[in-house]
C-alpha cells in the first residue's frame, strides 16, 4: 500500500514552475504550482488549468484561468474598466490584478461546444485566448487541458500519507497475526509433547 500511495501521488499530481507574470497576482514568476491531472470536461469556471495548444506559445504548456465554457458568449467592452460578461452577465473576478478585467481591445466571442475560454489574471500583461480570436474564437479544446491547479500540497500529500499508514497498519497487523499463530503452534506442540510424556 505504501508503494501504491507514492505511485499515486506521482501519477495523479505533478508540479510546474511559473515562468511569466500573466497569472499574477495569483501566481508570480518562480512559484511552484501543484497540478492535478484533469481533462477539459472536468474543469469549472474559475479553475486555473495547464494547457498546451499546437501553434500557440511554441507548443509549451501555459497556466490560465477558465472564464468561459463551451456554448457561452464571452465579451468585454475594451479598456481597463468594466467586468467580463458571460452571456450578458457580469462575471465576478476578485483575482484579476488591480481589478482590471481586460486591458486590451474589445472582444465578443461565442465559444464552440467542447472548448474553453482562458485568460491570465494579469489581463494587461497576459497573452491569452483574447489574442487568438480567429482560431475558434480564441478558445482551446478540452483535450488541450493537461490538468488543473490543486488547492495545495496538503490534500494529495495527506492522501498519500494516509494510504501509506494504512499499508503499514495492514503489514503490522499481518506480522502480529503471524507471530501469534507461530506462538500458538509452538504452545500446541509443547502441550502435545507434555501429553505424550504423561502417558508413558
Amino acid at each position: 500500500m505504501l508503494v501504491v500511495s507514492v505511485v499515486w501521488l506521482g501519477t495523479t499530481y505533478g508540479s510546474v514552475v511559473v515562468s511569466s507574470s500573466g497569472m499574477s497576482p495569483t501566481y508570480t514568476t518562480g512559484d511552484r504550482v501543484l497540478i492535478e491531472r484533469a481533462g477539459g470536461d472536468e474543469v469549472r469556471r474559475g479553475d486555473v488549468v495547464l494547457h498546451a495548444v499546437p501553434g500557440r506559445y511554441r507548443g509549451q504548456p501555459v497556466l490560465q484561468r477558465v472564464v468561459g465554457l463551451g456554448g457561452e458568449r464571452v465579451a468585454h467592452g475594451g479598456g481597463l474598466s468594466g467586468p467580463t460578461l458571460v452571456n450578458g452577465k457580469a462575471l465576478a473576478e476578485p483575482y484579476v490584478k488591480d481589478g482590471e478585467a481586460n486591458g486590451g481591445p474589445a472582444y465578443d466571442v461565442r465559444l464552440p461546444r467542447g472548448r474553453l475560454f482562458l485568460t491570465g489574471d494579469h489581463r494587461v500583461d497576459s497573452y491569452d485566448n483574447r489574442c487568438f480570436a480567429s482560431d475558434h474564437a480564441g478558445s482551446v479544446p478540452f483535450d488541450a487541458v493537461r490538468g488543473r491547479v490543486a488547492d495545495g500540497f496538503v490534500r494529495p500529500v495527506l492522501g498519500a500519507v494516509a494510504g501509506g499508514l494504512a499499508g503499514v497498519g495492514v503489514a503490522l497487523g499481518g506480522l502480529c497475526c503471524g507471530i501469534a499463530a507461530g506462538a500458538a503452534r509452538r504452545r500446541e506442540a509443547r502441550l502435545r509433547t507434555a501429553g505424550r510424556s504423561l502417558t508413558k
